[in-house]
Formats: C-alpha cells, structure tokens, sequence
C-alpha cells in the first residue's frame, strides 16, 4: 500500500470527508499511463470535482475557458487570445467593484510555466502530488486549522476570489491555507456547496498533516461528549466541577 493510499485513508477516517481527496502535480513531462483530459472544462477549477474520481493530465489548451485559471497556474502554452480573455475578464470585474488593480496584482501566481497539470484521487495518484486539495465543512475545518496551525506554526489563511488562486498560495508558501471558493467555482463545482470550503495542503508536509489531524479529531471527538454531557448537567440544574464532569465522561 503506498503513502498516498494509507494517507488518503487516515484523512477520510479522521475527517469524515464527503469527497475523497485530491491531489495535484506538475510536470513537464508526464509520467506514462496517465490519460490526458477529454471532456471540455467551463473553469479550472472543475478539474478539482472530476479529480475525485480518475486521475487525468491536462494543459493549457484543457484550461481554454479560463483566463483566471490559467493565469494563477501560470500555464505554458495559453493561446494567443488568452491575454484578451485575462483582459476582458478584469476588466469586468473591476466594472463591478468585484476585484480592483491593486487586489489583482496580489492574487498569487506559480513563478514557473508549467506544462501539466496532473490531477486525481490522492489515493491512487501516480506521481508527487504538490497540493492535496479537501473538501471539508466547519466542524473538519475545525480539525484542519488546529492541525495547520500545529505543523506551520501559524494559524492558514482563509482565502477568497479568485478560488484557484489556493493552489499557488500553498505550492508557493508550504504552507495550508482555506479557500472560501469565489462566486465562479461555486457556480461551477456541485461540491462546493453553501456548507463548505476547500482547503489547500502542501503535498511535501502530508504526513505530518495526517499525524496531526488523526490525533486532533480523537481528541475533538471525546471532548464534544464531554461538553454535551456537561450542558445535559446544567440543564438538569446541576452545577459540575470539571473534575465530575470528567468522571461521567470516563464511566
């Protein structure tokens, strides 16, 4: 059983998760056997949907509908009316006070062209994966911030428009961050609905993720009990010390 596998269990075990995780990896050339994508995407971030269920390789070309995406994925190879499209695209969301030019010149972006984008399952990914991407409500975003904060030493970030932009802030930073998602992704990933955020985890610090968010949600777990049980206390008009508390936790 490889890491991914085993890793990719212990996260589904601790998080409850409603998608499996998904990573992602960049190449210049692709390892063999992996398919390319043949379906047409609307945005880049509908790739992260799909890569719950096969993995794939993509390129700018499979990135065509989305200037964002490919900007902030730094994509080689973009067509010639990408920059028109990036242009077009800015310029309405500034026409609408969505985003103004100070914010654009924040949004990161991959320092690197890259060539391939390989996405998938991240227990069945063939290849290093860069980001490991979660979909996760806010009782496992809970355990995700307590566990980031324990492994970076800080507590991530939670992010905004544009959604994709996650990806870049992590590859570059090593560091977890949250998405909030942006109108666009919400409108084009069934998964990220109202209830939940994605997060966005540096592929190289998993296993230490994996440590942290295992023994976090055991603990959450016991001390919601203990907390439920205390409130049934107090209603009932008692007044328990934490130390009755803890007694009727363990009995």
């Amino acid at each position: 059983m490889s890491n991914f596998t085993t890793q990719a269990e212990q996260l589904d075990e601790s998080l409850q998760l409603s998608l499996p995780p998904v990573a992602i990896g960049f190449a210049d050339e692709l390892p063999a056997g992996i398919p390319s994508y043949e379906d047409v995407a609307p945005a880049g971030c509908y790739f992260w949907q799909e890569a719950s269920q096969k993995v794939f390789s993509t390129s700018a070309k499979d990135h065509e509908l989305c200037a964002i995406g490919v900007h902030t994925h730094n994509l080689e190879g973009a067509s010639a009316a990408q920059p028109v499209e990036l242009m077009s695209a800015l310029e309405a969301m500034q026409g609408l006070d969505y985003v103004r030019e100070e914010e654009v010149a924040a949004i990161p972006v991959l320092p690197q062209p890259v060539r391939h984008t390989v996405y998938g399952p991240l227990a069945d990914f063939p290849m290093d994966a860069d980001v490991v991407l979660l979909f996760a409500h806010a009782q496992q975003s809970l355990i995700l911030t307590e566990a980031a904060a324990r492994v970076d030493e800080g507590v991530p970030p939670a992010m905004g428009r544009p959604a994709c932009a996650v990806v870049p802030q992590v590859r570059n930073g090593g560091r977890a961050a949250m998405s909030l998602g942006c109108c666009g992704a919400r409108a084009y990933l069934d998964a990220l609905s109202d209830d939940i955020a994605l997060w966005a985890l540096p592929g190289e610090k998993l296993e230490a993720y994996c440590k942290e968010i295992n023994g976090l949600a055991k603990s959450n777990g016991i001390l919601t009990v203990f907390h439920e049980r205390r409130r049934e206390d107090v209603a009932a008009g008692k007044r328990p010390s934490v130390q009755e508390s803890l007694d009727r936790l363990a009995g």
